[in-house]
């Protein structure tokens, strides 16, 4: 029997990767680990604007968390990622107004590097593991994931095969895809009938004040809507591609960077299918699709004057003259009704109502409503213990798989495994 190329190979080097090899390289240091990612550098939410959120249940999955459990890891990542907490203010005064309307404001600890410095955080955290002496090998694409008789390994794409005692598989969002044909092909049951569909919010700060008392205010709201990633300070709205088509996000620049007097969030629609439509992945990307094509091949986008009356948004709606700002991501302007599913439309306009009335301002003509805004995280796997074990030497962690859903929850997920592990 051939020995192992190393003990332990963690495929994907973002949160949920990393969380794995920094508690594996600190309790056990004689290990030899290997990291693997396609991309030149981490990617996923440490490469973005790198928001972290320290409060339970926000970026933990519920089935697999409890709050004592999370707790209890949170310290550990906060030892890693050395945060510098948000302060919040009147925090009360907006519980209470939200209270009164049937909406719930969250408490959360919260930490913000922005995108113009994730890249010195990342570099930290891998300097700091290859001192550990964990080795990486980026811009390498793993195209399979195997555990036979001889024990577990990886493919390498034009390269072969590496072997090793244990496998992390961590991919996270982007490598949904790859993380469900892994398990087709390895016969790991697994469950894809959830996915987060909404759109991404652009207004100006006098609009939505709250972000100079609360950087990242969770609201959550009836029919399962809630906001996501708020952006302040230097905000914009960006695109990202997947699957051949483009969906949006939102991203922001430290607090160093002077400001452009703009916010953008997110409002999702948890979306839990039923028989016999199963896949949210299918779903979202059907969505995405239709969006892209009723936009000439980008997302799109509408003024709320213009929705609220019923007519879609012109290139010339757009315009200083007319509006107050100019979209940071113009896209093809047009009319959401064509796109968006009717319910999810109407309970998002529904938790927009009550959003104004906690905070006037939202409903403003100008602002913007950016779609599609998708989260595919639903892989769910039938997890043989609880440390996200798939099979006999195999683990699958991160936001790809369901176990998280942010930067924090991720890491947390990475940890567990390890702890699995060892």
């Amino acid at each position: 029997m051939p020995a192992p190329d190393y003990d332990i190979i963690i495929v994907g080097t973002g949160p949920a990767g990393l969380g794995a090899a920094f508690h594996l390289s600190e309790v056990s240091p004689s290990l030899s680990i290997l990291m693997l990612d396609r991309e030149k550098i981490c990617s996923g939410g440490l490469l973005n604007d790198c928001k972290q959120n320290y409060s339970y249940p926000i970026g933990f999955v519920v089935e697999n968390w409890t709050r004592e459990e999370a707790e209890r890891l949170l310290p550990q990542v906060e030892k890693c990622l050395q945060p510098v907490f948000k302060e919040k203010k009147n925090l009360g005064i907006y519980q209470r107004r939200a209270e009164r309307i049937g909406v719930a404001l969250l408490d959360v600890r919260q930490a913000h590097v922005g995108t113009d410095r994730s890249r010195a955080l990342i570099r930290r955290l891998m300097a700091e593991l290859e001192s550990r002496g964990v080795q990486f090998r980026l811009e390498t694409e793993v195209t399979d994931v195997f555990d036979d008789a001889v024990g577990p390994g990886v493919v390498i794409s034009n390269t072969g095969t590496l072997r090793a005692r244990k496998v992390i598989v961590a991919p996270g969002r982007k490598g949904f895809s790859f993380l469900q044909q892994v398990m087709e092909r390895m016969g790991i049951d697994y469950i894809d009938n959830v996915v987060d569909v909404g759109i991404r919010l652009e207004t100006t700060l006098n609009n939505y004040p709250i972000v100079n008392d609360y950087y990242d205010p969770k609201f959550i709201f009836p029919d399962g809507v809630r906001t996501f990633c708020t952006n302040s300070g230097h905000a914009r709205v960006v695109l990202e591609r997947y699957q051949g088509f483009s969906i949006v996000n939102g991203h922001a620049l430290s607090e160093q960077r002077a400001g452009n007097n703009l916010v953008n969030f997110a409002l999702l629609k948890t979306i839990g299918l039923r028989d016999p439509v199963r896949s949210g992945q299918q779903m979202a990307v059907f969505l995405g699709r239709l969006a892209n094509e009723i936009g000439g091949g980008k997302p799109l986008m509408q003024r709320v004057g213009d929705f609220r009356m019923g007519k879609r948004s012109t290139a010339e709606t757009f315009n200083e003259d007319l509006y107050s700002f100019h979209p940071s991501c113009p896209v093809t302007a047009g009319d959401l009704g064509l796109a968006v599913p009717a319910k999810i439309m109407r309970h998002i306009w529904a938790a927009m109502k009550k959003l104004d009335t906690i905070l006037p301002g939202i409903l403003h003509p100008s602002t913007i409503m950016y779609y599609p805004e998708i989260k595919m995280y639903a892989n769910k796997p039938a997890f043989l213990d609880r440390h996200f074990r798939v099979s006999r030497n195999v683990y699958m962690v991160g936001d790809g798989a369901g176990t998280s859903r942010g930067i924090t929850g991720a890491w947390a997920s990475g940890i567990r495994a390890a702890e699995g592990i060892r």
